[in-house]
């Protein structure tokens, strides 16, 4: 099994989130939210901040600690060859400070939206999506929720 420590931001602004469209190796397209992997001896707090800026040049700065989602990717519903794959992923309340929102240089977001929150529904999307909405609007104790069912338009 292969494993991956992530931090993700979830930035709500008037009633709208800030999202990023990934696109993979093979062309595959989805909504998901700024962040990614923290890198060896790398700080959750730092990476999910220089996730924001790299994918989508805003700045930020962490408002809150979310919660922690953890999950398990079948190997049968990755790429041919790959393992079954463990994402563990700290999510933060983030606030947008300035920047100009762009592509990503050199990288896997094609763009980055605001996308008014009863509109998420209807996008192809990571269920990181779901998990980080779900966890600003309820803001359980605990900061977990409950697992996202996959399918349809929402995809690991």
């Amino acid at each position: 099994m292969s494993f991956r420590l992530a931090a993700y931001a979830v930035c709500i602004e008037d009633g709208r989130v800030l999202l990023a469209h990934y696109v993979g190796p093979n062309g595959e397209r989805h909504w998901t939210l700024p962040g990614g992997k923290v890198e060896h001896g790398e700080d959750p707090f730092d990476a999910v901040i220089r996730e924001v800026a790299e994918e989508t040049g805003c700045d930020g700065v962490v408002e809150r600690l979310l919660g922690v989602d953890s999950r398990v990717i079948p190997a049968a519903d990755r790429l041919p060859g790959l393992p079954e794959h463990q994402n563990v992923g700290i999510f933060y309340q983030v606030g947008i400070t300035g920047g100009q929102l762009r592509p990503e240089p050199n990288g896997e977001t094609a763009e980055s939206v605001w996308a008014p929150i009863p509109d998420v529904v209807r996008l192809r999307r990571s269920s990181l999506v779901d998990v980080g909405l779900a966890l600003a609007q309820t803001l359980p104790a605990t900061g977990h929720v409950n697992p996202v069912p996959i399918g349809g338009l929402i995809q690991h």
